[in-house]
C-alpha cells in the first residue's frame, strides 16, 4: 500500500507558516492517505496464492500451498486506519502429492480436526513507496503469535472487461513451527516455515446513485 503525502496546507500564506499552529493540527495536515478507494477490498481468489516452503532432511525444501483462502483489505484514510484479515483452511494444503497431503492433515501432524484454520489479523501497517511492513496476530488452532511480514505493493490496475480495479501485493515472512505446537518430525522437517503470499484485491463496487 503506497502512501502519498496529502499536505495541502504547505503554502507561503501566513496561516501555513504560523508557528502557533498546534502539533495536532500539523499532524492532521500531513496525515498520509492511501491511493486506494476507501472501503472493503475483497480477495481475487483466481489471482492470489498462499505458498510455503520447509526444509526436508536439512538438504532441500518441500514447497506447497493452501487453496482455500478468504481475505479482505479494509482501506481507511491512512495506513493506521487500514487492516488486513485472512482465514486459511489447513485441510486445503497442496504439496503436489495426495498421499503426503493426507498424512500431513492427520492427527499426528497438523491435526486439522483440532486445528481447522489458520487466521491472521493485522495490528500495524507502516512503510512508504513500494516497501511496507505488516505486523499482526497469526493463530493456528488455539495458539496465537505475533508475526511480521515484509510487503511489496505492486500497484493498482484495471482488468479488461471488469469495472473494478485490482490492487496487487507480495508478502513474505517466517514462522517457527514449535511456537505453534507443531513440533512433530524434528530432524525430518525444518523448524522454520517460509511464507510467500501473492495477493490481488478487488476495489469496492461503486455505489449506485
Amino acid at each position: 500500500m503506497t502512501l502519498e503525502s496529502t499536505d495541502t496546507n504547505a503554502t507561503d500564506s501566513p496561516a501555513a507558516s504560523d508557528s502557533s499552529t498546534s502539533p495536532a493540527s500539523r499532524a492532521s495536515s500531513t496525515a498520509p492517505a492511501l491511493p486506494l478507494t476507501a472501503g472493503v477490498w475483497e480477495i481475487d481468489p483466481f489471482h492470489s496464492a498462499v505458498n510455503f516452503s520447509i526444509r526436508h532432511l536439512g538438504i532441500s525444501k518441500v514447497r506447497g500451498r493452501f487453496t482455500d483462502v478468504q481475505a479482505e483489505l479494509v482501506v481507511g484514510e491512512s495506513a493506521e486506519a487500514s487492516s488486513v484479515t485472512a482465514t486459511i483452511a489447513l485441510a486445503s494444503i497442496d504439496t503436489g502429492n495426495k498421499d503426503r497431503d493426507a498424512h500431513v492433515v492427520a492427527s499426528d501432524l497438523l491435526d486439522v480436526e483440532k486445528r481447522p484454520t489458520m487466521t491472521f489479523r493485522s495490528t500495524r501497517i507502516e512503510g512508504a513507496g513500494e516497501e511496507w511492513s505488516m505486523e499482526g496476530e497469526l493463530a493456528i488452532g488455539d495458539v496465537t503469535r505475533t508475526v511480521t511480514l515484509a510487503v511489496e505493493f505492486g500497484g493498482v490496475q484495471g482488468f479488461p472487461g471488469h469495472d473494478r480495479r485490482h490492487a496487487g501485493f507480495e508478502a513474505s515472512g517466517d514462522i517457527r513451527r514449535s511456537e505453534f505446537g507443531l513440533d512433530f518430525a524434528p530432524g525430518l522437517l525444518g523448524e522454520v516455515v517460509k511464507i510467500q503470499l501473492d495477493m490481488q484485491f478487488l476495489e469496492p463496487e461503486a455505489e449506485q446513485g
